[in-house]
């Protein structure tokens, strides 16, 4: 027995820890990570996110796209995506030794997501035990699993949400769900489902947003049995006594996405790991630069910081003289048909006297200056797109019928696809997106970290059982 009760929960016909690998792309969980935490008696999970795959001698393959168009570079990512999602899930179940459980995460909102989740599970019966997704509205799902016969663990962050999937979709395959994960959207890392409705600001008490989801799914007849998973923000048991065994929330499981990333067989470079030990209470930053459109958590380093930056250089305009926007601006763009504020105008000109010196437009009618590099690198990154996302902002790439979003590209996000490759493959940790969850802070202070230690998979779990 766990910490003050904790038990193991029957999954896939054998009996497992209540513990989950939170999957973490791009290949910031991988079979090495998700082996050992099933290994360990939890339930691992494999990013089938464009996953690594290897060549003959056991190296990386790089993915490169040398296709000319989007269509066709796109198309590249599946294959690479399916590929590596194979190798990974082999690589795992043959790591786990037949003991605990190994699961695949998907983002719903990944360009060609079902065709990447069919590919893998086509190719790899028997050994994915369950499929969790997120990220978006994954309706399919349920649909997909009946096919493959796993299990799928939808990912939401409200009770709302979840009515939803259920009412339109997972009530016709009710038995193979088995179990819904709660991502709280304050304290979460990477994506997640934070509402417009929702205050970034303002975080919730988790508590009752999941009493809440109890409800729902008691109300539609689903069993107190099938656990929601806590996800975000759990670092120690204790911090949730009161969340075990209770009669008011029914069975719970938990979800750890950023301990594990401070372990021997977390495949995150040796760079990103230091970094984490460093980190502070409020390092970590719920924004909304990604270009998928959904609110996520990383550290807010110089990349993030540079984004931010960006934002704070802009300005609204009009195509016509009208209301406030009474002058031209006259710096940043070309041609005359851009009205602005007085007060704007001299803004820009501030801005391109300190090297901003090119205007770029968004969506959302403003103008966002920046200097020549970032110019260059912004357009070069547009142009390169793979299509990784099924609707990007970014490049305005869309995964189906005209490819397209209609939409103008937004030069206020960034490639997401081009720095997780990078942060994930030794590129420099200030420079790129380094995803983690809010409690991140703790690898500081908790004594288990202490004196440089690392943990292996085994012993974190161990560590993670006595309530610590």
């Amino acid at each position: 027995m766990g910490f003050k009760g904790l038990k193991p929960i029957n999954y896939g016909g054998r009996e497992v820890w209540p513990l989950i690998e939170g999957g973490k792309g791009v290949s910031a969980t991988n079979h090495m990570s998700s082996g050992a935490w099933a290994a360990a008696g939890g339930i691992g999970t494999v990013s089938a996110v464009n996953a690594d795959s290897y060549d003959a001698d056991g190296k990386i393959v790089p993915q490169v796209y040398n296709a000319l168009t989007r269509k066709e570079r796109h198309e590249e990512l599946i294959r690479y995506a399916i590929d590596g999602g194979v190798e990974q899930v082999q690589r795992a179940y043959e790591i786990s030794n037949g003991q605990g459980a190994i699961n695949i995460n998907v983002l719903w909102e990944m360009g060609g997501a079902q065709q990447v989740l069919e590919g893998i599970l086509e190719k790899t019966p028997g050994l994915v035990t369950g499929v969790t997704c997120g990220a978006g509205m994954p309706y399919r799902l349920s649909e997909i699993a009946a096919h493959y016969n796993v299990n799928y663990l939808p990912i939401v962050s409200s009770g709302r949400a979840f009515r939803a999937l259920w009412k339109r979709a997972y009530h016709k395959v009710a038995d193979l769900m088995a179990a819904v994960v709660y991502e709280d959207p304050w304290l979460a890392g990477g994506h997640n489902g934070l509402s417009n409705a929702e205050d970034p600001l303002k975080p919730e008490d988790p508590y009752p947003r999941v009493k809440a989801l109890r409800d729902v799914m008691r109300k539609e007849g689903i069993s107190d049995d099938v656990p929601i998973v806590m996800a975000g923000g759990v670092w120690y048991l204790r911090d949730w006594e009161n969340w075990i065994d209770n009669a008011e929330l029914g069975s719970i499981a938990f979800q750890y996405g950023t301990r594990p990333l401070l372990t021997t067989e977390s495949p995150i470079p040796q760079a990103w790991k230091d970094a984490l030990r460093d980190l502070e209470p409020g390092d970590v930053l719920l924004h909304r630069f990604s270009p998928t459109g959904f609110y996520s958590s990383a550290v807010r380093n110089p990349f993030l910081r540079l984004l931010e930056a960006r934002s704070e250089r802009q300005i609204p305009y009009s195509k016509v003289e009208a209301g406030e926007h009474t002058v031209r601006l006259d710096v940043g763009v070309k041609g005359k048909n851009f009205w602005v504020t007085p007060k704007d105008l001299e803004r820009a000109r501030a801005w391109a006297q300190q090297g901003f010196t090119d205007g770029l437009r968004t969506p959302d009618d403003t103008i966002v200056f920046v200097a020549p590099d970032e110019r260059d690198e912004i357009r070069k990154d547009q142009a390169d797109c793979m299509g990784c996302l099924s609707h990007c902002g970014f490049s305005s790439w869309k995964d189906h019928d005209d490819y397209t979003t209609g939409r103008l590209a937004d030069p206020r996000s960034f490639c997401i696809q081009k720095t997780l490759q990078d942060i994930a493959h030794g590129g420099p940790v200030e420079e790129n997106l380094m995803f983690a969850g809010h409690a991140a802070y703790n690898f500081k202070q908790d004594p288990f970290y202490s004196n440089g230690f690392t943990p292996s998979v085994k012993e974190l779990v161990d560590r993670i059982l006595t309530g610590d």
